[in-house]
């Protein structure tokens, strides 16, 4: 499984999203509302592909939608880039209805180049299940919990550099060790349960094929 660092380019910003929830999976309202968290249905009405509901915790997912679509941007990063992040005529940028591209939402590979010329180039993970159901590709939530905490990326993808920068290594005075562009110093505060929210979220969504370079070709079974 491949991962990659997602560094925080701007400040987080609200998206609303069109959302696309298959009835037959739809959270009920009066669950969310039983929840007293009003962040949970603006959470679920602000998720833009259809949720797997199964088993799952409607406050929970609605609060890690919110954290994910509303109070933060993780699709800014987390698609394959500004020219198929919207489907054709959804770019609320371009002051149309918006109406985020499933194809590639949270399915990571947007190239954010590198951090020093010759360095390895930073490019943006898969957050969507792969066919075990679990999120990132795989992640449980106590690896899901230590990556966000501490900030080490578990595949070193981009190791210190020991000598000369290359492609495959980040030099000083940024350490290859930690997730780069990522905002996980921020990510880091927020509790154990809205992290979990958070992965929760994940949990539910359709799973993504490909947009990470060299990304398994059937990792969504």
């Amino acid at each position: 499984m491949t991962r990659s660092r997602l560094l925080q380019i701007t400040a987080t910003c609200a998206v609303v999203a069109t959302i696309a929830i298959a009835a037959s999976n739809a959270p009920s309202t009066a669950k969310a509302a039983e929840s007293g968290d009003s962040r949970v249905q603006i959470g679920l009405n602000a998720a833009p592909v259809p949720l797997n509901m199964k088993g799952k915790n409607v406050a929970l997912v609605g609060l890690g939608s919110y954290f994910v679509n509303v109070a933060g941007d993780c699709n800014g990063c987390h698609s394959a880039g500004p020219p198929s992040q919207y489907l054709p005529g959804g770019n609320p940028y371009f002051n149309q209805p918006e109406q985020t591209n499933p194809a590639t939402y949270l399915g990571g590979g947007r190239n954010f180049g590198a951090l020093i010329p010759g360095s390895a180039e930073i490019i943006t993970r898969n957050l969507t299940p792969d066919a075990s159901g679990k999120p990132i590709g795989g992640d449980s939530f106590q690896h899901f919990l230590h990556t966000i905490r501490t900030g080490i990326d578990p595949d070193h993808l981009h190791p210190p550099c020991t000598g000369a920068p290359n492609a495959n290594c980040i030099p000083r005075p940024f350490d290859g060790n930690l997730l780069q562009i990522m905002p996980w110093p921020n990510l880091r505060h927020l509790s154990d349960h809205d992290l979990r929210a958070i992965y929760e979220y994940l949990s539910t969504l359709p799973c993504v094929q490909g947009n990470y370079p060299g990304e398994d070709p059937h990792r969504c079974g």
